[in-house]
């Protein structure tokens, strides 16, 4: 069964290629991700490693953890799985709540019309 590994302080300049040819060492990998910021696309020092077997994933913890990649000292250990969230839309729940604006309040609003006035 694979294992997924979490492997953090990464030095930002460390490609998908080279964290798959550093854990090769230690066991066949069977993916490799780097996670990237959204917007910039720049990696956030971190990434996962999944491991064919649970005995290869170990002795990639056990060698790699507190190894020197480049001038950082990485962390690698199991993957925890992420938090389950409840419904969809995550965070708030959604939509809703006081949005602000209201299209001009009455005071103008479109072309100096005021509606309230009139009736």
């Amino acid at each position: 069964m694979e294992k997924r590994l979490y492997v953090g302080n990464l030095p930002f300049d460390v490609s998908e290629d080279q964290l798959h040819e550093l854990f090769s060492a230690h066991g066949q990998v069977a993916s490799t991700k780097l996670i990237t910021d959204f917007n910039t696309g720049r990696s956030r020092g971190f990434g996962f490693v999944e491991m064919r077997t649970e005995e290869e994933a170990q002795a990639a913890i056990d060698k790699m953890n507190k190894a020197k990649v480049g001038e950082r000292e990485i962390v690698v250990n199991e993957a925890r799985p992420r938090p389950e969230k409840s419904g969809f839309g995550g965070g708030s729940g959604g939509r809703g709540g006081n949005r602000g604006g209201g299209g001009g309040g009455g005071r103008g609003g479109y072309g100096g019309y005021e509606r309230s006035s009139r009736y």
